[in-house]
């Protein structure tokens, strides 16, 4: 039993990873699910039997590289004693370096970004990602709604303004790096960016950039 478990795990990787390359390469909506199963060396019937349809395989694809709600909720809760805004400036920070460290997560992210068109095949796909980034800037605003953090932001910055700003900073430096990476060096400069950004809505930052 725990042999076929693992046969089927390694099948259903197998199958993403073959997904991922053709995405890719190809782009999503150019690519059909006979493509995926013959590049993965399976039939249709076993992707029909891990996914029910490409919409699911995609997002799946792309829970490989984000975290999930729960795992999100926490990471900014500042529960460990550490500073709430400070944990979401650290996030802010990671999500975009671990483009420079991680080749899968690159790949995925260009795949999202610009080898997807969300066609009706994958309108389901497209709400379930949009709900992530609901999700995130709405954790964002409940940070800076906390009594211990909303008195700490600028005059006329109120936690609207601070989440939709940080979420915008994510996604302008993942979008633009993505496509020139001559941009900026994500290893060497992000943290100083996002540094500039923080020191303008909170009136008390002083975060240790080392």
């Amino acid at each position: 039993m725990r042999r076929t478990k693992e046969d089927s795990e390694r099948t259903r990787q197998t199958i993403l990873d073959s997904a991922e390359g053709l995405f890719f390469a190809k782009g999503v909506s150019n690519t059909s699910l006979e493509e995926i199963a013959r590049a993965a060396g399976v039939t249709r019937g076993a992707v029909y039997w891990h996914f029910q349809n490409k919409a699911h395989l995609f997002n799946d694809m792309l829970n490989q590289v984000r975290l999930p709600p729960e795992q999100l909720a926490q990471r900014l809760s500042g529960c460990d004693g550490h500073d709430p805004i400070e944990s979401l400036f650290q996030l802010s920070v990671e999500v975009v370096e671990n483009l420079a460290r991680d080749e899968q997560r690159r790949r995925i992210l260009t795949i999202l970004l610009q080898r997807c068109e969300f066609t009706d095949e994958l309108r389901d796909a497209e709400e379930r990602h949009n709900q992530f980034v609901r999700q995130f800037i709405e954790l964002c605003e409940q940070l800076f709604n906390r009594e211990d953090c909303r008195t700490r932001l600028m005059p006329g910055v109120t936690p609207k303004i601070a989440s939709r700003a940080v979420h915008a900073m994510i996604f302008g430096l993942l979008s633009d790096w993505l496509r020139d990476p001559g941009l900026f060096d994500p290893l060497q400069e992000t943290r100083e960016l996002f540094d500039a950004v923080f020191r303008g809505l909170v009136r008390d930052w002083h975060p240790a950039l080392a």
